[in-house]
């Protein structure tokens, strides 16, 4: 059955961050579709979605970014999982505020909670969204942007980006990979108050 993982930090203090948009954009999905939640587990949250006659499985990582592979492993030693099954949504700081990135298959791209999952699957492929979350100051800065919350003149295009994000996640479970990719690739928000 397809999984959906969103990537964040679990607790209050990460909530808002950069580093959370993928677990934001799950939690919208979840209460887009209407999901039901799942037996809770130590390492993760969870819900099951039943989306125009196709079933997901949505789920949440309660360990830190950098460990979610464990989160995944206990996911696996419940449910069977076959990789291209996967799609993480992830943030990227690489993209500019409110871009959407699908791929098939891929690195890291220096991400830990991406190696984390790499290292747990033995596989790189999966597929992952990136969504944009706009780029550090600088290189030293990194470790420190994404652990920030958005700027006032941010929010309103990280939101419509997280709902886009989430309509781009139900597209990947009813028409698949490749329609999801021509449809959002394509598409660029703006940062702007509109």
């Amino acid at each position: 059955m397809p999984l959906v993982l969103g990537l964040g930090n679990p607790g209050a203090r990460y909530a808002r961050t950069r580093h959370n948009t993928g677990a934001r954009v799950v939690e919208r999905v979840v209460a887009k579709v209407h999901a039901e939640p799942l037996p809770e587990a130590s390492e993760y949250r969870a819900w099951h979605a039943r989306i125009e006659e196709q079933d997901l499985d949505l789920m949440v990582s309660r360990t830190y970014m950098n460990d979610t592979g464990a989160a995944l492993a206990a996911w696996h030693s419940r449910q069977a999982l076959a990789p291209e099954d996967l799609l993480v949504v992830v943030d990227d700081v690489y993209l500019p505020i409110g871009r959407l990135r699908f791929r098939g298959t891929g690195s890291t791209g220096g991400h830990q909670g991406l190696a984390s999952v790499e290292n747990a699957l033995q596989s790189r492929n999966w597929a992952r969204l990136r969504v944009g979350v706009g780029a550090a100051e600088s290189s030293e800065r990194l470790g420190e942007h994404v652990l920030e919350e958005f700027e006032p003149e941010e929010l309103k295009p990280m939101e419509r980006a997280i709902e886009r994000a989430a309509d781009a996640v139900v597209c990947w479970t009813t028409e698949g990979l490749a329609r999801a990719m021509n449809r959002f690739n394509a598409e660029e928000e703006e940062v702007s108050e509109s």
